[in-house]
């Protein structure tokens, strides 16, 4: 089911109970969100999750049927902590099957770190047998091929599922996008911009922000307050995001309003 048009949301799913608990902190956030703007795409929303496997299957089944694309970062290997791959076949309602490419790679990598005096290449050894289970996905899937160490990740409805390691799952997701989404790249001329006023309260530039959505359609309107933290002037950041065009309109707009409705861009000098 490969996503259709321009207007197809991402989504990223980041599994692990190491994020949740501060043992490690999330860095796939800032990556997808780069390697997305970086072919004219956006990321519309993330999730962070432990590694329960009832809360997995639900939050799979919501996001298979929502028909956004989604990159899920985590899980997918065979020790007793990881449930992505259980999870998601539980909310496809299919059973796990070893997959063909999954095999071949994983029996090559045995058999590459044999060679280096690591391990045994016979695929019975009980160690290999043990790692033949992370080539189980759901029935039906697509294997993602991983660069790094040839375990591979999996692609079912618009979902691709890579390891959480960094070094693994960020260039298997750049080639998922560039290949499998590449009709998708490009397809609006977006831009953002923002500036920094002082004294003007919020709530007195809403109305102009509202305005601004309703005469620009294709446009997003922001406000970023910062109330003084750290010994700064309190202050808000104004801004637009959309169509390239129609947000330099909206721009000069909001300029104008702040200007109009007593904003300053300077500070007070503190003495």
């Amino acid at each position: 089911m490969p996503a259709s048009t321009q207007k197809s949301r991402f989504g990223l799913i980041v599994v692990g109970d190491e994020i949740l608990s501060g043992r490690r902190q999330d860095k796939h956030f800032p990556k997808v969100v780069e390697l997305l703007g970086a072919r004219g795409l956006q990321l519309s929303w993330v999730e962070i999750l432990s590694d329960d496997r009832a809360a997995l299957t639900a939050a799979y089944k919501r996001s298979f049927a929502s028909g956004d694309i989604v990159l899920s970062c985590g899980g997918i290997g065979a020790t007793p902590d990881d449930h992505t791959r259980q999870a998601a076949a539980a909310a496809l309602g299919v059973p796990l099957e070893l997959n063909d490419f999954a095999k071949e790679q994983i029996t090559i990598r045995c058999a590459e770190n044999a060679a280096k005096g690591q391990g045994s290449a016979d695929m019975n050894a009980p160690e290999n047998q043990q790692r033949l289970q992370m080539g189980f996905f759901p029935q039906g899937c697509e294997a993602v091929p991983n660069p790094f160490n040839r375990i591979p990740g999996f692609f079912i409805h618009d979902h691709t599922f890579v390891p959480g390691f960094p070094v693994m799952a960020w260039p298997m997701l750049e080639s998922m996008l560039d290949t499998r989404y590449a009709h998708l790249h490009n397809k609006e001329d977006r831009a953002e911009h923002s500036f920094i006023v002082y004294g003007l309260p919020e709530s007195r530039i809403t109305p102009a922000l509202e305005a601004l959505e309703q005469k620009w359609p294709t446009v997003k309107a922001f406000s970023l307050p910062s109330v003084g933290e750290g010994g700064s002037v309190p202050h808000i950041e104004l801004g637009v995001k959309g169509d390239a065009a129609a947000a330099l309109e909206a721009l000069e707009f909001l300029r104008a309003e702040a200007l109009r409705l007593g904003a300053r861009y300077e500070p007070p000098v503190t003495k």
